[in-house]
This record gives C-alpha cells, structure tokens and sequence, in this order.
C-alpha cells in the first residue's frame, strides 16, 4: 500500500456558494466529524484541507490556531492547504484592496505557521486567487496583469517570511486565470520562486473548453465530449503546460458544464465521485498531473484533497457521500502513489 500521498479532505465545500441566498453554512464540527467517520476497507482519510473563512474560522482570534489543532488531533487528523480569504480585497484592485488582499495572505501564512509549531500541520501550500471577475478584467488585460503580477509579488514576499508557498488555482471565475494561457502568463509574469499552480480536476478540464476564453480551448467546439480519446489529448496538452507549476492537486469530477450558487460565479460543475454524467476517470485522469509525460511519478506535492462545492446540503450531509470520495481518492493514490 502506498503511503503518499496522503489522503485530505476539504472543509470549504461547506461554506462556498452557501449563505443567505442558498443553503445554510455547514457547521465545521460537523464536516470534520463525517471526515473522520469515513472509511473504505480499513482506510481513513489522512487530514483536512482548510478554507479559513468565516463563520468557520476568525483569524482576528489569536486563539483559532490551537482550537483548531485541538479539534484535529482528537481525530488523529493532520491539516495540510489553506484557502486565504482574500475577496475582501482584489489582487486588481485600489491601493486599499490591494493592501488588504496581502494583509489576508498575511494573516493566513501566520495561521499555518501556528499550526506547524503545534505538529498538525507538516505539509500543504496557501490558495491565492485574483479576487476580480474576467469582465472586469477584460477593460484592461494588460494593465490588469501587470498589477495582479504585482500583488502577487507582495503576497509571495510576505508568505516567504512565513516559509510559506503560495497556489494559484486556476478557475474560469478569476481575472487573468481564466485560461491555461493566461495563468502561464501570469505566473511567468510574477517571477518569486515560491508560487505555483493549484491544479483541480474540474476546474482545469474547463479550461480545455475554452469558458471565457474562446481562443484558448483545446477542444473544438464540436467534440464529443464522451470520446475518451479526444478528452485524454487535451488533458495531456493542458497538463503539459501547467504539471510544471502545480503544487497542489484537486481530485475531482466534472461533466462539462459550469455552475455557480449562492454569491459564488459560474466555474467548473464538482460532480459527485460516482456521477454518472462524470467526462473525467478519476483514477486514470488524475494520472496526467501527478506524472510527467514519460510516466514516471513527479512526487510534487505529499497530499492530494478532494474538492466538491456548491453541492446540496443534503448531499453533503449524508456520511455516504463521503466515503465514496474517499474510495476514489484510494483508486488515485493506488494508480499513482509511492
């Protein structure tokens, strides 16, 4: 049995695309309690990704790290990625957005240095996005670029202080990271050696599609999307073009479509493990990111998580659908573990 890389679950599924205009927040406790609970022929999961957002998390409170630790350690968790809440402000935005967006990144890397000085927390990167919509964008691609790049540059520097990493994850949502193209270019653009890509399943096959940017899909408008010839091509292209960035890695599903609920924007649709209307095989799908073009395993990242937004509540609140995930998630790590 493979040991890496260790199996995560997330816990801002129960917070993105939920709020007053759609379904209740789930409560943390309870998600971290169904993580725990799952198990698939003796395996359990490894540890828990983490969006520090409210009402889950209060990074003003000095205390939050060790409630935290405490809570894990009682289920022999360990946490590994963090999702800074960085949409107070935007990577893009006035002087004032753009201070507070790395003023966030700040506050974030300081929390996971905590956790790490309180042994739970031994691996993992902290998720960045732009903060600013593709429309927005658009009325200036290369100035935006530019000051996204400069944003980014700042956000690194103070997440180096930390010995933090920052990933970038590419959604159809975020300005300037709306394609592979584009989040290459932005990447190149921000030059710091501890930045890297935050490649998800789902979102990542959009990009094939062309959503929002038309002149970089892969995929003819005309493909049959059930080819699994035609859907392996582009994954290679995709992937060759971004595995050289990526520090972090999303198992996750997708069928070819984009939803948003909530206040969150339209990107990848997360498909339950066992959609049947699933383009991806997980298993083999996931191949194309956690080894290079020869086949051999790159071992970039020592955790893999599982992510699934914007699905009812009352999908997420039945323990099934947590140990399918997880037996996908063992498939990935039995195919291309180590």
């Amino acid at each position: 049995m493979n040991n890496f890389p260790k199996l995560h679950n997330a816990t801002w599924p129960g917070l993105v695309g939920k709020g007053p205009d759609s379904e209740p927040v789930i409560a943390f406790d309870s998600l971290l309690q169904m993580t725990a609970a799952a198990e698939v022929n003796g395996v359990k999961f490894d540890g828990i990704d983490v969006g520090l957002l409210e009402p889950h998390f209060d990074l003003n409170n000095p205390d939050e790290a060790k409630k935290l630790a405490d809570k894990v350690s009682k289920y022999n968790l360990n946490v590994g990625s963090l999702v800074a809440p960085i949409w107070a402000g935007s990577a893009m935005g006035t002087a004032e957005q753009r201070k507070t967006f790395v003023e966030m990144v700040r506050k974030s890397c300081e929390f996971g240095q905590k956790l790490k000085g309180l042994g739970v927390r031994h691996y993992g990167i902290v998720r960045i996005d732009s903060a600013a919509g593709v429309s927005d964008w658009a009325k200036d691609p290369v100035g935006n670029t530019k000051q996204i790049a400069e944003t980014f540059r700042e956000a690194c520097d103070v997440a180096a202080g930390f010995g933090e990493r920052l990933a970038a994850e590419g959604e159809i949502c975020w300005g300037a990271m709306h394609s592979w193209k584009h989040m290459v270019d932005l990447l190149e653009m921000v030059d710091r050696p501890n930045i890297g890509f935050q490649a998800d399943m789902s979102h990542t096959f959009l990009y094939t599609l062309g959503y929002n940017a038309p002149e970089h899909r892969i995929l003819p408008a005309d493909a049959d999307l059930k080819d699994r010839e035609v859907v392996k091509e582009a994954l290679k292209k995709v992937t060759a073009a971004l595995r050289p960035w990526t520090i972090d890695f999303h198992v996750a599903q997708n069928d070819g479509s984009v939803f948003g609920s909530g206040s969150h924007d339209k990107t990848g649709r997360h498909c339950q493990a066992t959609d049947p209307n699933g383009l991806l095989d997980i298993a083999n799908d996931a191949g194309y990111w956690l080894r290079d073009e020869k086949g051999n395993l790159t071992k970039a990242f020592q955790h893999i998580c599982w992510d699934g937004c914007m699905f009812p509540n009352a999908v997420m609140e039945n323990q099934q659908t947590w140990n399918d995930i997880l037996a996908a998630m063992i498939k990935v790590r039995e195919a291309h573990g180590y």
